[in-house]
């Protein structure tokens, strides 16, 4: 199997090879337009301002490949946010993948959510073995709110998609490669789909 994480300098992109290395596959890092067509799966990562990623996406060409391909693509943490319509981070358009905006959590709240929380509301081959109200590792301001897309869901000031799934795209606010054997098993089974 042909694996490649996009690199686009987003912050969590070794974590997220040795994770993948540390399950037995081999990906490659690259930004390279022909590579990530041809691959058999794709890892889209990130952490950062949305804003200046979507630039660094934008001076690649890549923000206008991520939406055509057809293999199955993963996005991580601001990888997922950046797959939505837009981000009030930035006030940045996305890609338009998943049709729901990125909003701030309000000031009534710490922001960044940094630590365990559970996902509930599994509804995706992507959480086969994984348990309702299991704990996953976050560190984020803004969030996808709840909407038809929403494949797990978490509560911190409201209840939010963590997770997002339509057609080949899948999307997970946590960071699988930092949250212990569920999040393995939750990378483990997008490389099996």
């Amino acid at each position: 199997m042909k694996l490649v994480i996009i690199d686009y300098g987003a912050g969590n992109i070794q974590s997220i090879r040795f994770a993948i290395e540390r399950l037995g596959y081999e990906a490659v890092l690259t930004d390279d337009a022909e590579a990530i067509r041809h691959a058999d799966k794709v890892i889209f990562p990130g952490v950062g301002e949305a804003g200046s990623a979507m630039w660094k996406l934008q001076a690649t060409g890549i923000d206008r490949i991520i939406p055509e391909l057809k293999q199955p693509v993963l996005g991580i943490c601001l990888g997922m946010q950046l797959m939505c319509a837009s981000s009030e981070e930035g006030n940045t358009k996305g890609l338009g993948i998943f049709d729901v905006d990125i909003i701030r959590f309000s000031e009534r709240v710490k922001v960044p959510q940094i630590g365990w929380n559970q996902i509930h509301g599994l509804k995706s081959p992507l959480f086969e073995g994984v348990k309702e109200d299991e704990f996953m590792y976050l560190v984020h301001s803004y969030y996808a709110p709840r909407c038809k897309e929403a494949i797990a869901l978490t509560d911190y000031e409201v209840e939010y998609a963590s997770a997002l799934h339509k057609n080949n795209f899948y999307g997970v606010q946590f960071h699988p490669e930092k949250s212990s054997a569920a999040g393995a098993r939750i990378l483990e089974n997008f490389l099996k789909i």
